[in-house]
């Protein structure tokens, strides 16, 4: 598939798709025989999990690394299982804290209404 539907695919902009690619977290994209890149279903997995270690906080430069494990192969699975779960635990406790400033402002809402002069 092209860039644009690529694009459309991930939510993503093309030139997003591009600083990816030219940072090294999409590296085996193929190119047609114009020159023009050519993502596959794969791809897309592939960035959906990027956007989705994105959306969680998980830094630019660890995401990085991780792509660098992968391209590595099979021999990384356990370095990258353990980086995974030390993001999932972080995640945790920002969701934990997270909603401990929920309760403290639904505790303050409900204070004022239920004292409103």
């Amino acid at each position: 598939m092209n860039i644009s539907t690529f694009s459309a695919l991930t939510q993503l902009s093309s030139h997003t798709l591009r600083y990816y690619e030219k940072i090294g977290l999409l590296s085996n994209i193929s190119r047609n025989a114009s020159g023009h890149r050519s993502y596959s279903a794969k791809d897309v997995e592939w960035v959906r999990f990027i956007n989705r270690l994105r959306d969680t906080g998980m830094p630019l430069a660890k995401i990085r690394h991780y792509a660098d494990l992968r391209a590595v192969g099979d021999t990384t699975f356990d370095t990258r299982c353990t980086l995974l779960e030390q993001h999932r635990d972080a995640l945790r406790l920002r969701l934990e804290k997270e909603l401990e400033h929920l309760q403290a402002l639904d505790a303050k809402i409900e204070y004022y209404q239920s004292h409103k002069p």
